[in-house]
This record gives C-alpha cells, sequence and structure tokens, in this order.
C-alpha cells in the first residue's frame, strides 16, 4: 500500500506540513517519494513552445527540490524529483500518471470562496480528476507543527 507517493512542493513553508506526514507515511509503507514542484509562471508555461532558458526562479524551485531530496535522503528515505512546468493541477495529475504514484499527497491553505476564485483552487481540480487517493493537509505554522 502506498508504494510511490506523489508530494506536490510549492517551495514554502507550507510544505514543511506534508513533507513531515509523508516521511512517516513512506517510513511505514517501505515506500518511495517523488517531489514534484509546479513552475506556472510566465517563462515556464511557455518554456517549450517558445523554446527558452530556465528563469531564474525555475532554478531556485530545482535547487530547492534538490536541497529537499537530499534531506530526506539523508535520513534513509528513496527520494527522487521533478520540476514540472505549466498549470499545476493538470501537471500533478500528469506527473502522477506517469510516474504510477500510487497516492498524491498535498497541502492545502483553507482559502474560502473570495480567495478560492482569485487565487484558484489547484487543490480542488486535482482531487476531482485524481485518479489515485488524494492526501490533503491543511498548512500548518511552524509555531503549530513544533508544539
Amino acid at each position: 500500500m502506498y508504494q510511490r507517493i506523489l508530494v506536490a512542493v510549492e517551495n514554502s513553508a507550507s510544505d514543511r506540513t506534508i513533507l513531515d506526514h509523508v516521511t512517516d507515511l513512506a517510513r511505514l509503507t517501505g515506500g518511495e517519494l517523488r517531489l514534484v514542484h509546479v513552475a506556472d509562471g510566465w517563462a515556464a508555461r511557455n518554456f517549450k513552445q517558445l523554446q527558452l532558458r530556465e528563469s531564474e526562479e525555475m532554478q531556485k524551485d530545482r535547487a530547492y527540490l534538490e536541497s529537499l531530496r537530499l534531506e530526506l535522503a539523508g535520513r534513509g528515505l528513496t527520494v527522487s524529483t521533478e520540476l514540472a512546468m505549466g498549470d499545476p493541477a493538470q501537471e500533478l495529475l500528469q506527473a502522477a500518471d506517469r510516474w504510477r504514484a500510487d497516492l498524491l499527497a498535498m497541502s492545502t491553505h483553507g482559502h474560502r470562496f473570495i480567495n478560492d476564485l482569485v487565487r484558484g483552487t489547484t487543490v480542488d481540480a486535482v482531487r476531482h480528476a485524481a485518479l489515485i487517493p488524494v492526501l490533503l493537509l491543511r498548512a500548518q505554522p511552524a509555531a503549530a507543527r513544533q508544539g
């Protein structure tokens, strides 16, 4: 059960909530993790069509993924990474399918109505379209995770 856990990370402090949880889950199941960040800026969304070079933001995202991989691998976990580019929900679903994940894990921010309309709802799009189980955890502030 849950041998291939795809974890959506957004390069923010809220990643710790989902990472702490899936790290424990991967240990319990002997599973492996694939950390996926979706760059969705203009350069990322037009990267292939216009044959662009990676933006500074994408390079930072790639470095962030590598730092997480090294940290988790240092704790004995099997971890790979992927920097996807484009629409976050679509790219996460495609990454899960390509990798044949059996669980997709991501954190939520608990936005309500107006914020959802303004910010978009990646979580809603993923949970409605995913063909595998989706684990959603509400992002916790650092103080709440420590206590």
